[in-house]
């Protein structure tokens, strides 16, 4: 294998397809347009979906670009060795053009010739589309594999949750794919494979083959055109290419990590816990930058994006008071991003001094409240009782000091103790953080609007909820809800994923609940009365003395503001058609209804 600076591999891979007849473009903005459905631009195929879809590409039917991508979902993951909520991704485009036969073979070609990457085949393992009731089995990409010189036992077949990609929302282009794998240790087992979560396997690029589009139905039709979108994520292959132990070991982290050592006096790599705190601040800095220096940037808020980043820059601010780092670091830290990237990303350099005012302002509004509030923290948990921060006190933290709630939670988690997270919502009374990506939601019944449709997937959650306590455990609550007329979001408390066979009953309690056609029945009563009959209510205290119940059989309870369908049989068959992670201890549900 090649040792590659992060600028050599970036010019490399871009020629390697200008070679190839494609078209260098600029990298989108991280901050999506005329996208609601997603906060950030998350993988690079988002800013291209109009052209996937059929529409002419200016620059033509063969692109090429790296593009910056912001993904939240593991921010509590961030300070081990691979995490990162900004990263680059190396990808390259057919629109209509070439399919499997070409990029299999320039994917061949591009990891180990000696012009390129150079790694040995013998370390390279592949996984294809292994089929389903939908769609068959990928022998296609298996037999170009070997074709092209992957050892035949190197070749995975595995199911659709690990090599079918797509759509990014719940509707749009979508497709078998192929990953690619280096092999970095021996396997575990002979039953090993890529999908194993031994470490045996490390993902380096993956091509997509789009051919289809996912309906609102949830069925697939073909798409007017064959595509192929591909992903190599720049930082892990870097980390792989010079067998570095993290990615914070790169060449992209380099200056910036020892202008943190010379600031803090603290040597990076000699004490687990400042290394993880290192790490933190590493990543969360080069986020901001490329938050505050985007060509759509934004500005901390408490919504929507700017909650995000708020949330990292003040992570990154308390673990800054961890390794001793004064007023005036993080802004230091930050201009050696600025500095590496200037010539790739100018944008950063063309807002630089909103960088440097915005991260200052954050700084000092913060550490006003910081002090206060850690002592209150500490005074708090000198006075516990019993292993739990209750709802009211996690409020306090947060309305007093300004402690966002993840925060209360995370410096709980250090201590060993838990926090009452419904029982601070029900103290929130006059308004919510939100974050779509994070811990937060907006909750104004979640609806995007009344109309029939929503009406429908509003009712739908009720019935989801009622299943998920049934089916999980009656602790399942709801954290947040979120509904278009194309799907619902539910977010709620789980520490692990659904397994595939609680999903189905899942699927099949709601189900069976519609094809009762019970009707839904609604009567205004106040807090206490629908307490005591056992109404569920997560948010009840917005509502006012008086609320609404809504009543569907002997199946669900809830406190809500409506609106609703009249009977469960106007719903259609409900379908679950995503399961995730949303943030620590936070699982998130999309569903759509079926007609």
């Amino acid at each position: 294998m090649k040792h590659l600076t992060s600028e050599q591999l970036r010019s490399m891979y871009i020629k390697f397809f200008v070679d190839r007849g494609h078209v260098q473009i600029p990298s989108a903005s991280v901050i999506p347009e005329n996208d609601p459905t997603v906060l950030f631009t998350t993988a690079g195929m988002h800013p291209l979906v109009p052209y996937l879809l059929g529409q002419k590409h200016p620059a033509g039917k063969r692109l090429t670009d790296y593009q910056k991508c912001i993904r939240t979902g593991d921010i509590d993951d961030v300070g081990d060795s691979s995490h990162c909520t900004f990263f680059e991704m190396l990808g390259n485009w057919s629109l209509g053009d070439y399919f499997k036969e070409q990029m299999i073979a320039w994917s061949y070609e591009f990891l180990t010739s000696p012009d390129y990457l150079g790694i040995d085949k013998d370390k390279i393992a592949v996984s294809v589309f292994g089929g389903d009731d939908k769609m068959p089995r990928d022998e296609e990409s298996a037999k170009l594999w070997e074709k092209a010189g992957i050892n035949k036992e190197d070749i995975y077949f595995l199911p659709r949750e690990h090599n079918f990609w797509g759509p990014a929302g719940t509707t749009g282009p979508c497709g078998t794919d192929t990953e690619m794998f280096i092999k970095v240790k021996e396997k575990c087992s002979k039953d090993c494979s890529p999908a194993c979560s031994c470490g045996a396997f490390l993902e380096i690029w993956n091509d997509v083959f789009m051919a289809y589009n996912k309906n609102a139905d949830g069925s697939y039709s073909p798409l007017k055109q064959r595509n192929v979108d591909t992903g190599m994520g720049l930082e892990r292959t870097l980390c792989v290419l010079n067998s570095e132990q993290s990615v914070y070991d790169t060449d992209l982290f380099e200056n910036a990590r020892k202008k943190l050592e010379e600031l803090t006096g603290i040597k990076y790599g000699e004490d687990e816990k400042m290394t993880k705190a290192f790490r933190v601040i590493l990543d969360h800095i080069r986020t901001a930058v490329f938050m505050l220096g985007d060509q759509n940037g934004i500005v901390p808020s408490n919504v929507d994006q700017g909650y995000i980043l708020r949330r990292i820059l003040r992570g990154a601010i308390r673990h800054a008071r961890t390794v001793g780092l004064k007023e005036g670091g993080l802004n230091e830290i930050a201009k050696q991003y600025i500095e590496k990237y200037r010539d790739v990303y100018p944008e950063l350099e063309q807002n630089s001094q909103k960088i440097d005012e915005e991260i200052t302002k954050e700084y000092k509004k913060f550490m006003r409240t910081l002090e206060g509030g850690l002592k209150e923290f500490e005074r708090t948990v000198k006075k516990l009782s019993g292993d739990t921060i209750d709802g009211v006190t996690a409020f306090h933290l947060f309305d007093t000091f300004g402690f966002p709630l993840e925060m209360t939670v995370e410096l709980a988690k250090e201590q060993g103790l838990k926090v009452d997270t419904e029982g601070y919502k029900e103290a929130f009374k006059k308004h919510q953080e939100i974050s779509r990506a994070g811990s937060e939601q907006k909750f104004a019944c979640g609806l995007a609007d009344h109309q029939e449709a929503t009406t429908h997937l509003h009712t739908a959650t009720h019935l989801l909820h009622a299943a998920l306590k049934k089916v999980i455990s009656p602790d399942v609550n709801q954290k947040g809800s979120n509904i278009t007329a194309e799907r619902l979001r539910f977010d709620f408390n789980l520490d692990r994923p659904c397994t595939k066979e609680e999903l189905q009953k899942i699927e099949d309690m709601v189900n069976d609940v519609i094809k009762q056609n019970i009707p839904v029945v609604m009567e205004e009563m106040t807090v206490e009365q629908a307490k005591k009959q056992g109404f569920i209510g997560l948010f009840s205290n917005k509502y006012g003395d008086k609320v609404k119940t809504y009543r569907i059989g002997d199946f669900s309870k809830e406190i809500c503001g409506g609106p609703h369908a009249n009977s469960t049989g106007e719903l259609g068959h409900f379908k679950i058609v995503k399961e995730q992670s949303c943030s620590a201890g936070v699982r998130r549900i999309k569903a759509i209804l079926e007609k």
